[in-house]
């Protein structure tokens, strides 16, 4: 459904100088510099899949998606979107495409979502019998039933939010872009969020790329994961894999009997059998942090030392992998 082989775009930016001289300057003799923000991108995503777009700001992760909407027009290579060259922005291309940006709205401020909703049904020409079962499918699904008749300017963050997913999925897009469609929301419109978009995936099989900062964003919906840095892609592929191959480390957490707890906090490990580093002791829970060869001695010595009433291991959280693999130079495996 996507397809985009050595994908670039440059930017002509003017180059800041500091102070009054330098904004005097600039009136009359500016200076531009280039900044490559995509750099040779090749990217695939099939029917159904959620691919997360990971990287620090800059990166480019926002400028490839406006690229294969159809938002930019790039410097170089060739792109695909259902068939169609986004940047052509053919009206059979657009029908079939939703793009969902969490710091820009679609949806007009003084109107009620319901009167935004038929404008939108108009643009798309969706047949109206369509309109309203997609409707009442979305409406159902986000609970935002009673919120339809109100402005959306009165409404909350996290509701209007919602509003803009069903505005951008009324037509059933078939491609659907996610920018940071979370971002400053609540945790519980964040967890509303993620199960509609996981259901949506379920029930209409769209292909989907998603950038977001949240890594629970990343956790939850994606399986596959697309690392960006400086433009260029240097992994693509398994979130699970990235996770065993690059986490060097797992988190034991041991809550233990209430009442069977030292009193001055855990014993002194013994020389060589320190179960790791300590990230939490509070007398009723124990948290380490143990290199990954070593997980399972680890879980042998806190079931053996202390009164363990429940012990989990977890892998590494993935923003802490991340952080460290685009911190590295050249291609992550």
């Amino acid at each position: 459904m996507i397809k985009a082989r050595g994908l670039s775009k440059t930017f002509r930016v003017h180059k800041k100088e500091a102070g009054l001289k330098g904004s005097l300057r600039a009136l009359f003799a500016r200076e531009w510099t280039t900044v490559h923000a995509l750099k040779g991108v090749d990217l695939d995503v099939g029917a159904g899949e959620i691919v997360g777009l990971v990287g620090a700001n800059g990166a480019g992760k926002t400028t490839l998606v406006k690229a294969l909407s159809g938002i930019l027009y790039p410097s170089g290579g060739t792109a695909e979107v259902l068939g169609h060259v986004p940047w052509q922005r053919k009206n059979e291309f657009r029908r079939q495409i939703a793009l969902i940006m969490g710091q820009k709205a679609q949806l007009w401020w003084d109107l009620p979502a319901g009167d935004g909703f038929m404008l939108l049904r108009e643009i798309y020409q969706v047949p109206k019998d369509r309109f309203r079962a997609n409707l009442d499918a979305l409406v159902e699904a986000l609970q935002i039933r009673d919120k339809l008749g109100i402005q959306i300017r009165r409404l909350s963050l996290g509701e209007r939010m919602k509003m803009e997913l069903i505005a951008a999925l009324l037509h059933q897009p078939k491609v659907v872009f996610l920018d940071e469609p979370t971002i400053g929301l609540d945790l519980a419109a964040q967890r509303a969020i993620r199960n509609f978009i996981l259901e949506y995936r379920r029930r209409e099989n769209p292909a989907m790329i998603l950038t977001s900062h949240y890594m629970e964003d990343i956790e939850r919906l994606c399986e596959r994961i697309v690392l960006m840095r400086d433009g260029e892609l240097v992994y693509d592929g398994p979130r699970v894999k990235l996770v065993s191959a690059y986490a060097s480390h797992k988190v034991l957490t041991a809550h233990l009997r209430v009442g069977e707890t030292p009193a001055d906090g855990p014993p002194r490990p013994e020389a060589g059998r320190a179960p790791g580093e300590i990230l939490e002791w509070n007398g009723t829970q124990l948290k380490v942090k143990v290199d990954r060869a070593d997980a399972a001695a680890a879980a042998s010595h806190l079931l053996q030392t202390y009164p363990v009433a429940d012990l989990s291991i977890e892998e590494e959280d993935i923003g802490t992998v991340i952080e460290a693999m685009l911190g590295k130079k050249g291609a992550v495996a």
